[in-house]
């Protein structure tokens, strides 16, 4: 299949950078947005706040019903991870067709500890899955610079398939059949950069920055081998990759929250209203963890930090005072 009508689904800051690469790509684009005023603002305008300055291609249809996505012939699904669930049975109430759904929210389901194709799948049978994800900003994206991600599918075709339909000037997707380890790879690191941002608000400094990526990727590759993740996935860009952008910069949401965290506000002040999937995936990604065995002492941190448990001094202290043991 050639792909050349792609449906995004969600009208954030994600799915507008998004609905610009596919158009960048040569295909037409429809986006649906939830009725809003912020979305018949852009209807208006052709412009979001989200992304200052830049202004959606003609190749960009905005459609406000959800039948308005009936025969694109695939899908890309940019809802948070918490609301993946109910935007996918809604889509599925919506349309007669089932074309190849794409899940670009990295997160485990906090109620159920599901990753996103697991809740999907559960939830709105019938979608062939894929998930994208990788080191990638929305701004950069939607700016046009050089940005590299993968895309998953257990279907190695529809992989390569929706990789190249996608892929456009800077926009590198490259493919992989390891649907679970990219997922895992997405929805661990937003774990792990709290914490990168809670050493950076409390002045850590940068040797404690690099102690904690290089120990948190550690405990991602333990996790995901136990959840069946390929080791060269998790080497990738959806592990390794994301990881060092997101634990390094404040445009991450997820660093951002930890590093107000780290300076002191509470878990209701931090973040400054914007989601941060890390707080919801924290206590799913502990208790899924300690099922396996699996030995994750940051991740049960950050799981106590964002819960109120303990405050960001306290959540240092806790794992500096674990036995010493070899690498």
């Amino acid at each position: 299949m050639a792909f050349s009508h792609i449906g995004i689904v969600g009208a954030g800051g994600w799915g507008l950078a998004l609905a610009i690469a596919a158009a960048r790509a040569g295909r037409e684009v429809r986006l649906w947005g939830r009725p809003s005023a912020a979305f018949a603002e852009l209807i208006a305008t052709r412009r979001s706040p989200r992304l200052p300055g830049v202004a959606l291609p003609d190749e960009i249809a905005l459609v406000g019903a959800l039948a308005g996505l009936e025969g694109v012939d695939a899908l890309l699904m940019v809802a948070p991870a918490q609301a993946t669930r109910a935007m996918a049975q809604a889509l599925a109430a919506a349309l007669a067709t089932r074309p190849p759904l794409v899940l670009c929210a990295k997160g485990f389901e906090t109620a159920t500890g599901l990753l996103m194709s697991q809740a999907v799948a559960e939830a709105a049978p019938g979608f062939p899955l894929a998930a994208l994800s990788g080191p990638s900003f929305a701004a950069d994206v939607a700016a046009g610079l050089p940005t590299a991600v993968t895309l998953a599918a257990p279907d190695s075709a529809l992989a390569a398939g929706l990789a190249e339909a996608l892929q456009g000037p800077n926009f590198r997707i490259y493919d992989s059949d390891d649907l679970v380890g990219v997922e895992i790879g997405g929805a661990a690191k937003n774990v792990l950069a709290i914490a990168c941002g809670a050493a950076s608000g409390m002045g850590l400094g940068a040797s404690a920055s690099a102690a904690l990526v290089a120990r948190g990727f550690a405990e991602l590759v333990r996790f995901g081998e136990a959840y069946g993740a390929k080791p060269s996935t998790l080497m990738g860009l959806s592990g390794l990759g994301d990881l060092v952008l997101t634990c390094a910069s404040p445009q991450s949401r997820n660093f951002a929250y930890g590093f107000d965290l780290g300076r002191g506000l509470t878990p209701a002040e931090a973040g400054g209203g914007k989601l941060a999937e890390g707080v919801f995936s924290a206590p799913a990604l502990v208790r899924l963890a300690s099922a396996k065995g699996v030995d994750m002492p940051i991740a049960a941190a950050v799981a106590a930090l964002v819960g109120g448990e303990i405050s960001a001094r306290g959540a240092v202290e806790m794992l500096l005072s674990r036995p010493r043991k070899s690498e």
